[in-house]
């Protein structure tokens, strides 16, 4: 499986909806999973914010200000763990 693709269906949705909203004028950008953000320029701090609604919106959850890091938010895995550690466990 190529470093770009996802195993997570969270990771699979954030990816889906970052290339929809932030790359739909680069198609064919490519980038990983693990790759951050803002620092491949993907995303801005704008895009942060519209990132931080998708993520409360259709994970059903919020993000606090302190959670606002690039270790939690800064790639679509840091996010995908970040989705999944706030999950309530069952």
């Amino acid at each position: 499986m190529s470093d770009t693709m996802t195993t997570s269906p969270d990771g699979a949705r954030v990816r889906q909806y970052i290339v929809d909203n932030f790359l739909y004028m680069r198609p064919g950008f490519e980038f990983s999973d693990d790759d951050f953000l803002m620092g491949k320029g993907i995303i801005d701090s704008l895009g942060v914010m519209e990132l931080i609604g998708f993520i409360e919106e259709a994970f059903d959850t919020s993000v606090a200000d302190e959670d606002v890091t690039e270790e939690n938010l800064g790639s679509v895995n840091a996010i995908a763990r970040y989705i999944a550690a706030r999950r309530p466990v069952a």
